[in-house]
């Protein structure tokens, strides 16, 4: 069911941020076609073809940027991938792909690496020679530690790790210095230390995890607005959460939180905060309405 659900969440974030201008780079989808056109070939897409490796002669379409492998048999990731030195976008999501390979670090222009819904255990360290990588998708697979290799490309701006076994996270985590997005739901976090987070960051997502308190660190994000850590065992919220001066929504709900600090009303940006599936009383929902009248607030 996990499953089913990332992939329909996946397929939907897949086709808004990975698409391409289909007039100037039509994509191809087989190498016949693509030799066919007598263009130079930048796109192709083998979504879903069943094929467990690629033809050999795309090799010699050295000009690809984009390249969607989504939903074929693929169990490892096939050595033609790595001769296309211009390769800007990857998608290798839904395969059964145990392992990346050290050949992975020749991808030198790559920008986005998708490889959702696979079976990696762990992640290569030679992806840290990416160093133009911006976005990492690797939901959904077997990884229980975040991958120590993602700190080591500032240039990153997006990583998602929904959908993984992930219950520990080193705290040199804003070594990402351009770092505005992180996922890391429905892993298995309950401690997050002392954690510092990258000063960019803007989009953070803890939900149903097992975490029981925040990081008073994390109140230091000044460019925060969007936080949901829904679905965790969170009994109180520190009042330094006023440093989160740009925050928009928050979501709380499902935790076991009987009362907020006063200092939320510091927070005029606040637009939603979702507090359902709390143990609040009538007297704190009264109080927190009164005290965040710009905030609109679900109980």
């Amino acid at each position: 069911m996990k499953k089913l659900f990332l992939s329909i969440f996946i397929l939907i974030l897949s086709e808004a941020k990975a698409q391409i201008d289909p007039v100037k780079y039509p994509t191809y989808t087989n190498v016949e076609e693509a030799f066919k056109s007598g263009k130079t070939v930048y796109s192709m897409s083998f979504r879903e073809k069943g094929i467990f490796n690629l033809p050999v002669e795309i090799q010699q379409l050295n000009a690809i940027f984009f390249l969607n492998l989504m939903g074929n048999k693929f169990e490892k990731m096939d050595e033609s991938i790595f001769a296309l030195k211009e390769l800007t976008i990857l998608n290798v999501n839904e395969n059964n792909i145990k392992f990346i390979p050290d050949e992975i670090a020749e991808l030198q222009k790559l920008e986005s690496f998708s490889i959702n819904l696979n079976e990696l255990t762990n992640i290569n360290p030679n992806i840290a020679k990416l160093q133009k990588l911006k976005v990492i998708h690797l939901d959904a697979n077997n990884l229980n530690v975040f991958p120590e290799a993602l700190m080591k490309i500032p240039s990153l701006e997006e990583i998602n790790l929904q959908g993984n076994q992930i219950s520990f996270i080193a705290e040199d985590l804003d070594q990402i210095k351009n770092l505005k997005s992180l996922n890391l739901a429905l892993n298995q976090i309950n401690d997050l230390g002392n954690l510092t987070f990258p000063k960019q960051l803007k989009y953070l997502e803890l939900q149903q995890n097992s975490i029981s308190k925040l990081p008073e660190n994390l109140f230091q994000s000044k460019n925060l607005e969007f936080l949901n850590v829904s679905q965790n065992n969170i009994k109180e919220i520190s009042p330094k959460v006023k440093g989160l001066k740009n925050i928009v929504s928050m979501n709380l709900a499902n935790n076991d939180l009987k009362d907020l600090p006063t200092e939320f009303s510091q927070l005029k940006n606040l637009k939603t905060l979702i507090l359902t599936g709390n143990p609040m009383d009538k007297s704190t929902i009264e109080k927190l309405k009164t005290i965040m009248p710009q905030t609109q607030i679900y109980f």
